[in-house]
């Protein structure tokens, strides 16, 4: 079996992933929070 060795494996398309699904969280959570108080003001 191959020896481990920390640190060396190529990570760019996980961490570009991963940083994509916070943006996408982060809006997404946003767009919600703007909805609920668009609905508190406006709903009759």
């Amino acid at each position: 079996m191959a020896e481990h060795k920390h640190g060396e494996m190529d990570i760019t398309v996980q961490t570009k992933t991963f940083d994509g699904f916070i943006k996408f969280t982060t809006w997404c959570v946003v767009a919600i929070a703007f909805l609920c108080l668009f609905l508190a003001v406006f709903a009759s």
